[in-house]
C-alpha cells in the first residue's frame, strides 16, 4: 500500500468535488452567482430554479461526473498497485465521501457550496450501479407524484442502501451498507429546513417548465 499515493488521491478527490460548477458557470455565462438566488446553494436544483433548463442540465451532469471520477481514483491506484483488490471499495468510499464533502464544502468558493446529492449519484453509480440507477428510478417516480425535489433525493438517498439489503444488489460487503444509511443520515442533515417546509406543507414544488429569473 503506497501511502504517498493514496493522500494524493484523497486530495484530488476533495478538489474535484470542490469544483463549483453551477457559480462558474453562473459568472461566466450569466454574470451572477447562483448562491445569491432561489434558495442559495450552489447545486443543480438551484441552478434549474435560477438560470434555467439547460444550464441546470450542465450543471446535474457535471456533478455527477465529479462524483463518479473521483470514487473512480480508487481503480486508478489499484491498476498503480498503490492498494489491494480487497480494499477497492473501501476507498472508493473514503473518495466519494471526500467528493461529496467537496461539493458542500467546495475550497475554490469559501466553502458554501450545494447540498451534495447529484455528487452522490455519480459517487453511487460507481460503486454500484445497479442499484444507483433503480434509486434514480425511485426519484424520477417522487418528483413527478409530489414534485417535491427534496423529498425526491431523501427517498432515493434512503433507497439506496435499503436495495443493498436484498440479496439481489447486496455487494457482501457490510461496510458498504453501513456507509449507506450514514450518507442517508448525512442528506438529511443537509436539508434539515427541506424537512421543515414539508412538514409544514411551505415547501417549494418544482416543475418541468423552468426558466431564468
Amino acid at each position: 500500500m503506497d501511502i504517498l499515493l493514496i493522500i494524493c488521491g484523497a486530495i484530488m478527490a476533495y478538489m474535484i468535488g470542490s469544483l463549483p460548477t453551477s457559480v462558474w458557470l453562473g459568472e461566466a455565462y450569466f454574470g451572477i452567482d447562483v448562491r445569491k438566488y432561489g434558495s442559495g446553494n450552489a447545486g443543480a436544483t438551484n441552478t434549474f430554479r435560477v438560470l434555467g433548463k439547460k444550464a441546470g442540465i450542465i450543471v446535474m451532469l457535471v456533478d455527477i461526473f465529479k462524483g463518479w471520477t473521483a470514487t473512480s481514483l480508487a481503480l486508478i491506484l489499484y491498476f498503480m498497485d498503490a492498494i489491494s483488490a480487497e480494499s477497492i471499495i473501501q476507498f472508493k468510499l473514503l473518495f466519494g465521501i471526500l467528493a461529496v464533502v467537496g461539493h458542500i464544502f467546495p475550497v475554490y468558493v469559501n466553502f458554501k457550496g450545494g447540498k451534495g446529492v447529484a455528487t452522490l449519484l455519480g459517487m453511487a453509480l460507481a460503486i454500484h450501479l445497479e442499484a444507483s440507477l433503480l434509486c434514480v428510478l425511485i426519484f424520477i417516480i417522487v418528483l413527478l407524484t409530489s414534485k417535491y425535489v427534496s423529498l425526491g433525493s431523501m427517498i432515493a438517498t434512503l433507497a439506496f442502501p435499503i436495495l443493498l439489503l436484498i440479496p439481489r444488489f447486496n455487494p457482501e460487503e457490510p461496510l458498504l451498507n453501513i456507509f449507506g444509511f450514514v450518507l442517508f443520515a448525512i442528506v438529511a442533515l443537509t436539508h434539515q429546513k427541506n424537512i421543515v417546509r414539508l412538514i409544514n406543507g411551505e415547501e417549494n414544488r418544482t416543475t418541468i417548465r423552468l426558466k431564468k429569473k
